[in-house]
Order: C-alpha cells, then structure tokens, then sequence
C-alpha cells in the first residue's frame, strides 16, 4: 500500500512582484502554496514605488507635451483670440489618483492569487529554522507555525535614512511619502543623482517646481552611459534645473515653511521641500535568516544564485533583498526561477547582464547588455555605431530633439548590447533586447522590417552601419 505523498508546500514571505510571481507559478506546477504579506499584495514596488512614481511621470509627461504642442502648430484659443497655454497642476488630485491606481494594482493582484488557489496571510512572516515560518496576522491573531517543504523570501527594501535628514512627511520627504502632497512643491531639493533622483527630478521640473538637484558625484545618473547622462544633464539644465555637483548633503532640516539643506562645505541650500533618495536597505532584520543558515553580505543583502537559491538549499530568496538587480522586471523572474528549480521544472538561470532597464527621466534611458565602457575598459571586444534622433525623420515630426540609439556589436557581429534615449525608450529597448538574448548578428537586425517612419527604424540603421564585410 502506497503511503499518499504530501504536495509541496512553498511558503514566500513578501507579496511583491518576486513573491506574487513565485505564488502563481508554484500553483501552475501543483504546489500548495501561502503567501504572507503584511502591507498588500504588490509590495512597496505597487503601492509606495513604481506604480506611482510612474503614474506621476506619465502625468509630468502629458503636461509637457501640452506645453510643447504649439512648436508642432497647434494652436489654442479663448473666445476666438489665440492664447499661450499656461499648464496648471493639480497635485492633489493626481495624487490621489495615482494611489488609486495603485490599491486598484494591488487588489486586481490579490484577486489572481485567490483565483489561482493561493493561501493569503496578512501579517509577518519569521524562519523558524529552514524548514518551518511563524506567521503572525496583523489583526493579533495566534502565530501560526507553518512546515515548509520550500521558503522564498521576498521582503524587498525600503529607502535609507541619513541621520541628520530625517524624513518627516511634511517638508522632508523618502520617495515613498510623495503622495500625500496635495500642492505642487514651489522649490523641491532633490538630494541624490542615481536613478531615483534623477526620475523625481525630471518629474517635478516637468510639472513646473523649480528643481535643484544635489549631486555628490560628477554628473547626473553617474552609473548610466555617460553619452546618456550628458543628454539628461544637459535637458535638465535647459529646463532650470540647478545641478549642484561633487556636492555632498550634510544635514536637512525642516524649517516651518520650508527646509535648509546644508552642503558639506558650509553651503546652505533653501527650498520648500527636500526629497531624500540616497539608496534603499534589504528588509531582511528580524527574519531568522542568520539562525536558520542563510548567508547574507555585509550590506544584509541575501546572498543568493543564478536560480535565487541561498545557502540553505530550501530557502530562496527574490527582489531588492537580494543581492540582484533591484528591478521589479528581475524580482519576478527571480519569483518564478526559484519555484521552477524547486519543483524541478526546466529553468534557465538568470544572467543579469541581458536584463533591460529603464531610467523614467524626460528623455527615458533604456539599456541591455555590455555597455560602450565594457569595450573601452577592455572587458569585451566590439564596436559601437550611434544614431542621433536629431536625423531620424519620425522623431523630427514628432518634434523630438533630443536622444539617439546605440547598438554594441562584438567582433564577430553578434549584438551584444545597446542604449536608447528617447520618449518611450523602455518599449523601444526591447528589440535590442530580443537581439542580445538571442545572440541575434547585426545583419540579422539589419535585414528585419521595420516601419517607415519609425524611432525603431534607427536600430535598424545603427545594425546597418556595423555590418561587417565578408571579402
């Protein structure tokens, strides 16, 4: 007599898009699956950080395209009389709509879960050694301990705090505060350059606060290709953002009706409101990682491989409290790596380096693969070819004056790389992408149609130029 075998029982800590992506994919292969989440389901990534963030800068991107509409002859008038568009920004009411958009996100995602047979507990979840959680509800209710067959951990980060620039949600804000605002800030301080920052500062400039960014390194976005940072930096300074570079904030302050941002060099910098954007820390303190053997770095990170395995061969973990990438695009893929290498599914590990990623500034920055300065600092062993916007005939109609396309191609010719600066260049990265993934050649590219006219004609312009002669 057969004793009957107990299903696969995958417990995840955390219901972001690792997490989320984690629960679907265990159900599709026949797991039992409890997912514990104590904020909601989507995490920070939906509720507090991307899906917000970038509602605000779709709505800072329609505003500027009203704004630019006459330069393309569309004219606006008032009782028959032309007039200048002056654009005005309700804070508080797109706000309130973006957090709308997000509860909306967060319960469509929540639904899918229950749909697909997930278990939900609202609370906070604790290894108890590598095979048991503690799960406590949020409501008070008894912890419950539950067995685990596999542990995913996808607690994701939250933004660091500076000592001395404490955020108050009034005057000094994290990235995660911004959208209790309900009037546009008339001077926002922007402290930090990276990613973050950078999308913030394009944002708010964009919907007409006056924008000073502060910047301890060189330039604006000092990790992104620096033909693309120029590119932003120099937007940034046509549109009278005040770039304070090689500077370094020493203390913030909130002054009753505005704030004091204090340089390292004695400088004193006023506005009437100070963003915060200095980096995030792994959610990881507190959950039994260290006593159940799960190694971390030094930064608390969760040590993990190409399939999201830790130390421990049962526990894996996904997202920003790993020691990956910090995208939602790579937590998902991680969320379901993870549970197809548990359940023993085929599963190809992630490789980081043909993850495309975006930068939502005014113009978007979107890269894949090896960067130019891989070939410059002898890493890789190609060629570059960069098309200007400024000679694409759909981007002139559209009045698009800044942005181009680069194309990295190795000796041989596969494309092994690429960057797109341009409106929408999160979408147009993608058959760069496709390319690099599937070690497509240049001519491969080159001889594929493309519309006419289109931005994406330039990719295949940029393919043309690298080919490589035969004879």
């Amino acid at each position: 007599m057969e004793l009957e075998q107990k299903p696969h029982h995958i417990v995840i800590i955390g219901g972001g898009p690792g997490g989320y992506e984690a629960a679907l994919s265990g159900r599709q292969l026949g797991a039992e699956v409890t997912l514990i989440e104590k904020t909601g389901i989507g995490g920070h990534a939906v509720l507090t950080d991307v899906v917000p963030s970038k509602t605000l800068i779709a709505t800072a991107e329609a505003a500027q395209r009203v704004a630019h509409a006459t330069s393309l002859g569309v004219k606006f008038t008032f009782a028959g009389q032309p007039v200048k568009p002056k654009i005005e920004i309700d804070l508080g009411v797109v706000n309130q709509r973006l957090k709308d958009l997000a509860e909306a996100q967060s319960a469509d995602m929540l639904a899918e879960l229950v749909r697909a047979g997930v278990r939900i507990i609202h609370g906070s979840g604790k290894l108890d050694g590598n095979h048991h959680v503690i799960a406590t509800p949020s409501d008070g209710g008894k912890p419950e301990r539950l067995e685990a067959k596999t542990i995913i951990v996808a607690v994701g980060a939250t933004p660091r705090e500076l000592p001395t620039s404490q955020p108050d949600g009034e005057r000094i804000f994290t990235w995660t505060q911004l959208y209790n605002l309900t009037e546009l800030p008339e001077h926002m301080i922007v402290v930090g350059s990276g990613v973050t920052g950078a999308e913030f500062a394009s944002a708010y400039s964009s919907l007409g606060s006056k924008v000073t960014l502060i910047s301890s390194r060189d330039t604006v976005l000092p990790s992104s290709d620096a033909d693309a940072a120029a590119v932003i930096e120099d937007v940034f300074l046509r549109h009278g953002v005040t770039i304070l570079s090689k500077s370094r904030a020493d203390k913030v302050i909130n002054t009753g009706d505005g704030v004091e941002v204090t340089l390292s060099d004695g400088t004193v910098v006023t506005g009437s409101h100070c963003l915060v954007a200095v980096g995030s820390i792994p959610n990881t303190m507190d959950l039994g990682l260290a006593e159940a053997g799960v190694v971390l770095t030094e930064s608390g990170h969760v040590q993990v491989n190409k399939v999201a395995r830790t130390s421990r061969a049962n526990v894996y973990a996904v997202g920003d409290c790993t020691n990956f990438m910090p995208l939602a695009s790579v937590s998902a893929m991680q969320g379901r790596t993870a549970v197809f290498h548990t359940m023993g599914d085929v599963t190809a590990p992630t490789n980081l380096r043909n993850v495309a990623s975006n930068v939502f500034t005014a113009p978007e920055i979107a890269t894949v693969g090896w960067g130019e300065v891989d070939l410059r600092e002898g890493r890789v062993s190609g060629f570059v070819q960069k098309i200007d916007l400024s000679n694409n005939p759909r981007a002139k109609m559209q009045g698009i004056n800044d942005g181009f396309i680069k194309l990295i191609c190795s000796t041989g010719g596969t494309v092994i790389g690429g960057v797109v600066v341009a409106p929408r260049a999160s979408d147009l990265i993608y058959p760069i992408a496709i390319a690099v993934e599937n070690r497509l050649t240049v001519d491969e590219v080159a001889s594929t149609f493309t519309v006419y006219p289109s931005i994406s004609g330039a990719i295949q312009e940029a393919a043309q130029d690298l080919h490589i002669p035969t004879a």
